[in-house]
Parts: structure tokens; C-alpha cells; sequence
């Protein structure tokens, strides 16, 4: 059954889970992610980074988007299953609720200097979601 603070934790997930599947979508399935000069993306195809010759930056640049969506998919899927079936652990593991928070906080700071409006406000959401629902868990651990 769904507590006070496990429902807060549970929507946090479920905002970023969407973020995470919204994203995945967008670059696998749409051109929302191309540069807007198609000069770019042929040279972006072309060149690859000092790294390695192995890949392009193109190639880079769409890895990078996946594996993002895939992390935000994997805080969905892990925090929202903590949430609604084994809160009880979240709630008793200082470690695990820090360590959301944590990541949830630098994906905020990343939104406001990296990224644009919806996202940072998508992810503030879920943070105050987060925050509230951990804080009410920690608060009833007591």
C-alpha cells in the first residue's frame, strides 16, 4: 500500500522516467536532436573526435543521448519499484535516499547550465517530489 511519502517518491520516479523515455524517443525516433544546420550534422558524421577514429562525433553525440535516457529510465524503473513495493528498504537506507537525491540534484544543476526549460523544470519536479518524500520517510523512520 502506498504511504504519504513512498506515493511523493513514486511520482519523482515516474517524472523522470518520462523525462528518460520522452528523450530516448526524441533521439532515436525524431529529428529534435539534429543541428538545425544540416552543414553541421554532414560534418559532425565525418569528423571524429581526437579520442579515437573508431566513431564519429555524430555517433558520440546520439550514444551519449541514449545512454542519458537509459539512466533516467534505470532511476524510473529502480526508485519508482523502491517506492511502491519495497519502501520500507528506501525508507530505512540512509545511503539509498541520499544517493537519489544526490543524483537528482546534479541533474538539476546540469539542466539549468546545459539544457533548456522543460527539462530543468521536469527534473526540479521530481527533485521537490523526491525531497518532500524522503524527508516525510525520514521523518516517520523515527
Amino acid at each position: 500500500m502506498l504511504t504519504y511519502p513512498s506515493a511523493l517518491v513514486a511520482l519523482s520516479a515516474i517524472v523522470i522516467a518520462l523525462l528518460g523515455a520522452v528523450h530516448l524517443y526524441y533521439t532515436v525516433a525524431t529529428d529534435k536532436f539534429d543541428p538545425r544546420d544540416p552543414d553541421l550534422k554532414g560534418r559532425l558524421e565525418a569528423v571524429s573526435p581526437v579520442l579515437t577514429r573508431q566513431t564519429t562525433m555524430w555517433k558520440v553525440w546520439i550514444g551519449l543521448h541514449i545512454s542519458h535516457s537509459l539512466g533516467l529510465l534505470l532511476f524510473g524503473a529502480v526508485y519508482g519499484y523502491l517506492a511502491i513495493f519495497r519502501f520500507a528498504v528506501l525508507q530505512g537506507s540512509t545511503f539509498l535516499l541520499v544517493t537519489g537525491a544526490l543524483f537528482l540534484l546534479v541533474y538539476v544543476v546540469l539542466g539549468k547550465i546545459y539544457w533548456f526549460n522543460v527539462p530543468f523544470r521536469g527534473i526540479s519536479l521530481a527533485l521537490v517530489l523526491y525531497l518532500a518524500g524522503g524527508i516525510a520517510a525520514l521523518v516517520a523512520r523515527q
